[in-house]
């Protein structure tokens, strides 16, 4: 099946725009970002839609809003960075770097296309805006962490934002990466943790329990903030507190529901590799165009 949406380039909220005009402009934004990743997936043949769902709303907000970065900027030293540790949902970031005027939006339309930079998950050295590659679970953290570690030698005042999986937590490098980021206060670190108590086949709590997410995090010295992935003014608050006043590096436990706001697909774990159906595919873009 061939079918495509619009995405026009909606770019950063306007300088000196009020919160409830930042939170409009986001609103909008992850909608077509969804409603192009959705027929990105579907025109491609393959795709991880029920987590690119999930954290959409985390990826709008980042790159419309709170991270410094620009497609002018990509070069600066001093940009934020953010890192996708969950690289299966590419397509996700790929949809928003466009939709943030990072890449050009008709380049979606080759998104695992033979010879396309848009391969299943991100690569570097391919697409402008991705700061590491990433697929293998488990290492976007320790990369974030060498970045933030980085930019403190540099006296640099860049951020550094990772977004993970819940299931990915399960990986054993990445408590050695908290362990170490908070020995180094990084305060400059952020990470999100989508916590849409999913995984591969299965809930989280049923192959690897992560409980108590929040006290483990704690205990490994950051600080732990719950917002609701899909609440734009939570996010945009969580993201201005980094760095934090408390000198230490920030976790954020995203709770959020794999296929959101799509209700066949919400909290439903046979979505985190399936295709829709043509029927499937006509609900859910009725489904999100109702959002408007």
């Amino acid at each position: 099946m061939t079918v495509s949406a619009d995405l026009p380039v909606i770019g950063r909220t306007a300088p000196g725009a009020s919160r409830e005009e930042v939170i409009s402009h986001l609103r909008e934004g992850a909608r077509l970002i969804r409603r192009k990743a959705l027929t990105n997936i579907v025109s491609a043949g393959m795709g991880h839609v029920g987590g690119e769902m999930s954290i959409i709303d985390a990826l709008a907000v980042l790159y419309l809003h709170s991270a410094r970065i620009t497609p002018d900027n990509l070069e600066d030293p001093d940009r934020d960075r953010v890192i996708l540790s969950k690289g299966h949902a590419a397509n996700a970031l790929y949809t928003t770097l466009a939709a943030a005027g990072v890449i050009p939006v008709e380049q979606l339309d080759t998104f695992v296309q033979p010879g396309s930079a848009l391969n299943g998950h991100p690569s570097r050295t391919s697409v402008p805006g991705v700061e590491a590659s990433t697929g293998p679970l488990g290492h976007g953290l320790p990369v974030g962490v060498g970045d933030a570690v980085a930019a403190k030698i540099d006296g640099s005042p860049r951020r550094v934002f990772v977004l993970t999986g819940d299931g990915e937590l399960q990986e054993g490098s990445n408590w050695e990466a908290l362990m170490f980021a908070s020995q180094q206060q990084l305060d400059n670190l952020c990470v999100l943790v989508d916590r849409n108590r999913l995984q591969q086949g299965a809930r989280v709590e049923d192959t690897n329990d992560l409980s108590p997410l929040d006290d483990k995090a704690r205990a490994f010295g950051w600080e732990v903030v719950e917002v609701d992935a899909h609440d734009y003014g939570q996010l945009l608050d969580v993201f201005a507190g980094v760095p934090s006043a408390s000198g230490r590096p920030t976790f954020v436990i995203a709770h959020s529901h794999k296929g959101h706001p799509i209700s066949f697909m919400s909290d439903s774990v046979a979505w985190h590799h399936r295709l829709p159906s043509d029927a499937e595919v006509e609900q859910a873009l009725a489904e999100l165009e109702a959002l408007v």
